[in-house]
C-alpha cells in the first residue's frame, strides 16, 4: 500500500475500505456497535462506499457486535443504511457442553456439568476458570469477589442495552429464584401483571430471557408458554449475586460454601434437565420429531421426546441420593396422561431416567427385566459430543 493510501487511510473510513476492497480483502470490524456509538453516521458511509466501489469487489465485509439492540437497530432493521446489503447473518450461540469442557478437562464428569451450568458457554466466561483450581475456588475468586472478573458482568452488559434495568433485575432476579408463569414472576418482582409481558418481550429480544412451551403444543399457538433466563452465567448472578453484594463482602473467601454450595443442587437440576433434554437423541437410536418439557395442570415431565415409534418420558434427578423404582412409578402415571395427536395408535411408551447418584438394586432389576427402561448417569450425558 503506497504512503498516500496510508495517509488517507488513517483519516477515513471509505478510504480505508476502498483501499482493503481493491485488494479482494476479508475485513471484519469487531464491537460494530461502540463505533456507532463514536460516530453515527458510519453506517451510512460504509453504505456509500459499498454501493459505489464495493459492491463488485471481491472483499468479504463482516461486522459483529455483541449490543444486540444496536446491531438490529443501525444494522439490520428496514431503516437502517445497510438494510438490504446483508448476504448473511449469524446469531453466535454459546458453546456446548463438549466444547466448553476443554477449558477444564481434568473436571471430573458431575463438576464439568455444574461448571457449565454456572459459566455457560461463552469462551469469555469460560477463559477465567483455572483448571489446575478447584471448581468452588474459581467461582469465588472470579464471580463472588468484588475483584473477579465476572462480578459485574451481567449487570454491565445489561445497563448498556436498558434505560431503566432496575424493573428488568426485579424480573430476572425473580426467574433465577424459579418463578416461571407470568403471575409468579409479577408477584415476586412487584410488577403490574398487565405490563410485564413489555418488559419480557424486551429481555427475550436481548436473549438473557428465552420462552419456552409444552412440546407437543405449537409454538405459535400455544398460550401455556413459560419464562427463564437462557444464559447460565446471568441466572446464577442474579441467584447468588445481585442484591447480595453486602452478604458477599461479609462472608468473603467463605461465600461460596456458606451460599452456594447449600443451594448448588438444586440450582444445577432446571439446567441438568435441559442437558437432559439434548441429549436424548444421541442416547437412544430413534428417529425425534421433537424434544422438550411438558406439562399440564399438576403434571409435568422434565423429558419428553416425540418419535414415530410412540412417546419417550424421562425423569431427572440431581440428587445426592441413588434412584428408586417409586420415580418410575411416578413417571408411568406421569406419561398416561400426555396427548398428542400425531402418536401412532400402537406406539409405545419408552421411560429414561437421568441420575446424578446412580440407582438402587430394585429399579437396576426392573430395568433388566423390561425392555421400556433406559438409565442413564453423569458420563452420558457428559460424553455425547453433540450435546449443545
Amino acid at each position: 500500500m503506497c504512503a498516500k493510501r496510508r495517509k488517507n487511510v488513517r483519516r477515513d473510513w471509505e478510504a480505508l475500505l476502498e483501499t482493503l476492497g481493491e485488494e479482494d480483502a476479508i475485513v471484519i470490524i469487531d464491537e460494530f456497535p461502540f463505533l456507532i456509538e463514536e460516530d453515527e453516521s458510519l453506517p451510512s458511509r460504509i453504505q456509500r462506499v459499498w454501493d459505489m466501489e464495493l459492491q463488485e469487489t471481491g472483499m468479504t465485509l463482516v461486522l459483529v457486535g455483541s449490543s444486540i439492540s444496536v446491531m438490529e437497530d443501525k444494522v439490520l432493521s428496514g431503516s437502517a443504511p445497510l438494510y438490504g446489503r446483508r448476504t448473511a447473518t449469524i446469531d453466535l450461540k454459546p458453546l456446548s457442553v463438549a466444547d466448553a469442557r476443554r477449558f477444564f478437562p481434568v473436571y471430573d464428569p458431575e463438576t464439568a456439568i455444574t461448571a457449565w451450568s454456572i459459566y455457560g458457554g461463552t469462551p469469555y466466561y469460560l477463559q477465567t476458570i483455572d483448571p489446575g483450581q478447584p471448581l468452588g475456588t474459581n467461582v469465588q475468586q472470579g464471580i463472588l469477589s468484588e475483584r473477579g472478573l465476572l462480578y459485574s458482568e451481567p449487570e454491565f452488559l445489561l445497563r448498556t442495552e436498558l434505560r431503566q434495568p432496575n424493573t428488568y433485575f426485579s424480573i430476572l432476579r425473580a426467574l433465577a429464584h424459579g418463578r416461571r408463569t407470568p403471575n409468579e414472576i409479577a408477584g415476586m418482582a412487584g410488577v403490574e401483571s398487565g405490563s410485564l409481558s413489555t418488559y419480557l418481550q424486551k429481555l427475550r429480544r436481548l436473549r438473557p430471557v428465552e420462552r419456552h412451551i409444552p412440546v407437543t403444543e405449537s409454538p405459535t399457538a400455544s398460550k401455556r408458554g413459560r419464562y427463564r433466563i437462557a444464559a447460565p452465567l446471568f441466572r446464577f448472578w442474579f441467584r447468588f449475586v445481585y442484591a447480595n453484594q453486602d452478604q458477599l463482602r461479609m462472608l468473603d473467601d467463605d461465600a461460596y460454601d456458606e451460599l452456594v454450595v447449600p443451594e448448588l443442587a438444586e440450582y444445577v437440576s432446571p439446567l441438568f434437565e435441559r442437558l437432559c433434554q439434548q441429549a436424548l437423541p444421541d442416547l437412544l437410536d430413534r428417529q425425534f420429531f421433537d424434544v422438550g418439557q411438558w406439562w399440564f395442570k399438576e403434571h409435568e415431565l422434565d423429558v419428553l421426546g416425540l418419535t414415530g415409534d410412540g412417546l419417550v418420558a424421562g425423569e431427572c434427578k440431581f440428587t445426592s441420593q441413588p434412584v428408586s423404582e417409586g420415580v418410575l412409578a411416578d413417571l408411568e402415571r406421569t406419561a398416561s396422561e400426555v396427548r398428542w395427536s400425531d402418536e401412532p395408535a400402537d406406539g409405545e411408551t419408552l421411560y429414561v431416567l437421568f441420575s446424578r447418584s446412580g440407582y438402587t438394586a430394585d429399579l437396576k432389576n426392573a430395568a433388566e427385566t423390561r425392555d421400556d427402561i433406559r438409565l442413564f448417569e453423569l458420563p452420558d450425558l457428559y460424553n455425547r459430543a453433540s450435546l449443545s
